[in-house]
């Protein structure tokens, strides 16, 4: 290129390699604060519009603001606190003309120089900001200390209020160790701003300080000392909730040495801090130096020599004797804490010596025993009562009690809610459309009597089909739309005159199980109008959750209309656990029809790990069994604990999502505490309903970790607690055959001088290192009965029983003659499965009775569910089987004789033009041994067939057809 001249025309230089760093580092920076930012700025707003959707704006509000406060306070404080020392630091510098050039630190000096304030400025901001972090993540540690309450009980040792312990002493001790830990931060940054302009010099072999560093450091360090005397005050306590001794909380040494030690450790401390402050009118660091070194070998002599001399020396040679009353104090304390102080303990002989006759007529009176297992029947639950392949049932189900007789006694009953699972669908069907527009919630509950079985060994329905038929009423359609298995997200609602899109109520024949791709044509349509959801017709909202679940879809799709509400955060565990974050809630969550509505219902725990002289358990060890391994029962946090209590009971609407919190145990502290911090979100136990009443039950967990402190803390004195040799553990589950423990078990039972059977949780235990049974444990569950309910009762068996425990009696059942012969045919047949359910122990009549269902399981056949089929009932060493309990009962009591066939109604008749089932004639009563021997060929070869055809039914028949056979051929050859 020229100009008019012919001269070429300047081409503009191009930009600086540095010049465009310059321009990008800053952009990329403020692009990824921008993408930050949005993403804190969603989530907080959409968590602050699910928080309204369910009245709980004022559980946001107090976190939100508690977490802010405490950060802003935090941050500002320390800030500003680091930004005064650099500060201080910088003004007191040494003179310039006592720097030298070939000092080491003229480097960072000259560094410095430049970006000197700003330096000093990021310093104190990234201080400030991790502080204000940590601060903010001990918001509840805040609130409990700001609102504690009051135990009205005071510890053995220091005459405190529980209270202070739990709620007062962890704040004060994250303060003054946090406090310290700032000031050594601070000490360490003033000390290195100093040794950079001057103010500290090496000299020779020491250091020499500018008066003013002098006077800084002193007074930072003094002030941290003065720190240290307040942390060892504090320590002081916090012995009565530590561990590490022979049991927790204060022992021996803890009383007689450390504490003493503390309060010694205390006074040197604050000698040595007043030495450090003497260094603001002394010069030289040699009284600061003797008074560090004074505290640093009484920490040594003094707080760890002087108790391990102790413990070795004094202690250990009569460890028994002299932890003795420290014992006693942790076993009261820990019994309180975990609420088993008055739990009844029952010497209990459980002879194996009562006649058939007085067994047999005790059990007929008392026994009310639950025959389904929750954990196996969920496939014929499935299969039976699927309606449609995009429903589906959790694989353990729950068990209840109904009031379904004109007597007005309750009964157990097994129940599920019938949610829905997009994984039903077919990939076809798989839309953003279907999945979170059309298929959003489930219909009904599945629900069957828990000690009775059909004609097949099914279920016997309490509550079956769409729309719900049977013995349980409803006052609104019982959709559900928050459960345990719903889809991340839904959106709801149309626009006014649209038809309905949401898939409701099946109709017709359809195919179900999602093998149809117009299966939805099959079903009505609903739209949903219930108060739960949070509105998003209006773009902003639209865009906020676009962004939250990274779908466009949200924005772009026209079934997002003004009406819309979306559905998200839907499991009731969670849902309870979210709006009441100081709860812990129980890992197994119940559906149970309440007022003519679905609802779950869940347990909240407070708890503790500050409790003075309590025992500390993890939850998680506390807790798991069978059931958590499975995953079949939400596993627990692993967190420590030392207090539990079931304070509060809580309510979610599988409609409308809305959750209900019920003060349970309202003489609660810890519940007390929260109540304050979160006014109105507690409702009273007097809002519970009469009908929600009967449905609350004692919690699975609570009776867990129970369960689990009173192994060791049945025994009441301090020398047998000590010589541990009562101690008890509970059994491995027989069933699981993986090591893991056997569950609790909801059923109905008396207890001893009882007269009528009552709702309860049980267990059982074994001694230390054998495999008989120690004790039963059980709870009364009946919540109606408000001056029973939650009363622990141990059955302690003596120490020479002969009663097994369960994997003993599960071996003796399985070595069984009759036991083997029943299902034999089942052991040998390919395409069965033998299902052994939960086995059940329960007292009657001064005995211990054992009774285990025995499933049967065509593994081959499609669509196959476990049926009923067996009932196995263990006394003694006396084992009956048979197809109802009561027939089970009288073979083990010797009432009756002989293995219990397939029952007669499970027999399917021959559809017609079927050949080969025909059943052959009986030979004659005067049939000679030939024709009996040939017989009972035939009958082998009819039940070979039935085998390779599936029907086990018709094979048990003839193979006791044919034993029959032979036997009488036999009797004839006698003859």
């Amino acid at each position: 290129m020229s100009d008019i001249f012919g001269a070429p025309r300047p081409q503009p230089a191009p930009e600086p390699p540095d010049r465009r760093r310059k321009v990008l580092v800053p952009t990329l920076i403020t692009l990824a604060a921008l993408v930050v930012a949005a993403s804190v700025f969603t989530n907080v707003w959409t968590n602050r519009l699910w928080f309204k959707s369910l009245d709980f704006s004022h559980v946001f509000t107090t976190v939100i603001l508690t977490r802010a406060g405490l950060f802003v306070v935090f941050a500002l404080v320390i800030g500003a606190f680091v930004a005064l020392n650099l500060f201080l630091a910088y003004r007191t510098r040494a003179e310039p003309h006592l720097l030298r050039r070939d000092d080491p630190a003229a480097r960072y000096r000259f560094a410095l120089a430049p970006v000197r304030r700003g330096a000093f400025i990021v310093v104190a901001v990234v201080i400030g900001i991790f502080a204000g972090v940590v601060g903010q993540s001990r918001w509840q540690t805040f609130l409990q200390w700001w609102h504690g309450s009051s135990f009205g009980q005071n510890d053995p040792q220091f005459g405190r209020d529980i209270g202070f312990f739990t709620f007062d002493l962890p704040w004060w001790q994250f303060l003054t160790s946090f406090a310290f830990t700032m000031l050594i931060v601070a000490l360490v940054v003033t000390a290195f701003v100093q040794y950079v302009y001057g103010g500290i010099r090496f000299a020779g072999r020491g250091l020499n300080f500018t008066r003013g560093a002098q006077i800084q450091i002193a007074v930072l360090a003094g002030v941290a000392v003065l720190i240290k005397a307040l942390q060892y005050w504090f320590d002081r306590f916090a012995y009565l909730t530590a561990s590490g001794g022979v049991v927790d909380g204060g022992t021996y040494t803890d009383i007689n040495a450390r504490i003493p030690s503390k309060n010694i450790l205390i006074v040197v401390a604050i000698i040595c801090a007043l030495l450090f402050f003497s260094s603001i009118f002394l010069k030289g660091w040699t009284l600061p130096a003797i008074g560090l070194g004074g505290l640093i070998v009484a920490s040594v002599l003094i707080g760890g020599l002087w108790p391990a001399f102790m413990q070795q020396f004094q202690v250990s040679p009569s460890e028994a004797d002299r932890e003795d009353p420290y014992i006693a104090r942790n076993i009261e304390a820990t019994k309180d804490a975990y609420g088993v102080s008055d739990v009844e303990v029952l010497p209990y002989s459980a002879t194996t010596e009562l006649s058939a006759e007085e067994l047999n007529a005790t059990a007929e009176s008392r026994v009310s025993s639950r025959l389904i297992d929750p954990t196996l029947v969920s496939p014929a639950f499935q299969q039976l009562q699927q309606v449609r392949g995009y429903y589906t049932v959790n694989e353990t189900l729950d068990v209840d009690r109904y009031v379904l007789d004109d007597d007005d006694q309750p009964r157990d009953v097994v129940i599920a809610a019938r949610e829905v699972s997009l994984e039903g669908l077919q990939d076809s069907q798989r839309t953003w459309s279907n999945d979170h527009t059309v298929y959003t919630h489930g219909y009904g509950v599945i629900a069957a009597y828990g000690n009775e079985r059909g004609p097949q060994g099914e279920p016997v329905w309490v509550a079956r089909d769409i729309p719900p038929t049977g013995e349980l009423e409803f006052e609104i359609p019982p959709r559900i739309y928050f459960g345990e298995n719903s889809p991340e997200y839904s959106i709801v609602g149309r626009p006014e005159g649209a038809d309905p899109i949401e898939v409701d109520i099946p109709r017709g024949s359809g195919s179900g199980g999602g093998d149809d791709e117009d299966d939805a044509d099959n079903v009505t349509a609903n739209t949903y109008d219930g108060e739960g959801g949070v509105p998003v017709g209006n773009i902003f909202n639209k865009a906020l959750y676009a962004l939250k679940f990274a779908e466009p879809n949200i924005i772009l799709s026209d079934r997002v209309n003004e009406n819309s509400k979306i559905l998200y955060d839907r499991d009731p565990r969670e849902r309870v656990q979210k709006v009441a974050p100081w709860l812990t809630v129980d890992g197994d969550v119940y559906p149970a029809v309440v007022d003519g509505r679905v609802v779950w219902i869940a347990d909240g725990y407070t708890t503790s790990n500050d409790y003075p002289y309590s025992q500390h358990r993890s939850l998680r060890e506390a807790t798991s069994d069978t059931l958590t391994q499975t995953a079949a029962q939400a596993a627990l946090p692993t967190d420590q604990v030392n207090y539990m209590r079931n304070s509060v009971k809580a309510v979610v609407d599988a409609y409308d999502g809305t959750v209900d919190l019920y003060a349970w145990d309202e003489d609660d502290p810890v519940l007390e505490t929260w109540s304050n911090a979160f006014p109105d979100s507690v409702q009273p136990k007097s809002e519970i309903s009469e009908d929600l009443m009967r449905h609350l039950r004692y919690p699975v967990d609570l009776f867990k970790v129970q369960r689990d402190v009173l192994t060791r803390y049945h025994v009441n004195d301090s020398q047998t607690f000590y010589e541990d040799g009562e101690r008890w553990r509970v059994p491995e589950d027989p069933s699981s055959g993986n090591g893991t423990l056997q569950p609790p078990y909801y059923l109905t039972t008396s207890r001893p001088e009882q007269a009528d059977p009552q709702f309860s949780l049980t267990s059982v235990y074994l001694p230390n290192n054998r495999e008989n049974l120690a004790a039963f444990m059980s709870v009364n569950s009946e919540s109606a009965d408000e001056e029973n309910f939650g009363k622990l009762q141990i059955l302690e068996l003596p120490s020479d029983t002969r009663v097994g425990g369960p994997n003993q009696i599960a071996a003796a059942i399985q070595a069984d003659n009759q036991v083997t012969q029943t299902l034999l045919p089942f052991e040998q047949a390919s395409n069965a499965t033998i299902l052994r359910g939960n086995l059940l122990t329960l007292p009657v009549g001064g005995a211990m009775l054992y009774v285990q269902p025995v499933y049967i399981q065509r593994s081959q056949a499609e669509g196959s569910y476990p049926v009923l089929q067996y009932i196995i009932a263990s006394f003694g060493e006396d084992v009956g089987i048979g197809t109802t309990l009561d027939e089970a009962l009288r073979a083990a009591l010797g009432l009756e004789e002989g293995a219990a066939p397939p029952p007669e109604e499970e027999v399917e008749e021959p559809a017609e033009g079927d050949e080969g089932t025909e059943e052959p004639e009986a030979p004659a009563g005067d049939a000679t041994p030939a024709e009996l021997l040939e017989q009972a060929s035939q009958y082998y070869d009819e039940a070979q067939q039935a085998l390779a055809d599936g029907d086990l039914a018709l094979y048990q028949r003839r193979i006791n057809q044919m034993a029959d056979a032979i036997e009488q051929a036999e009797q004839a050859l006698g003859n």
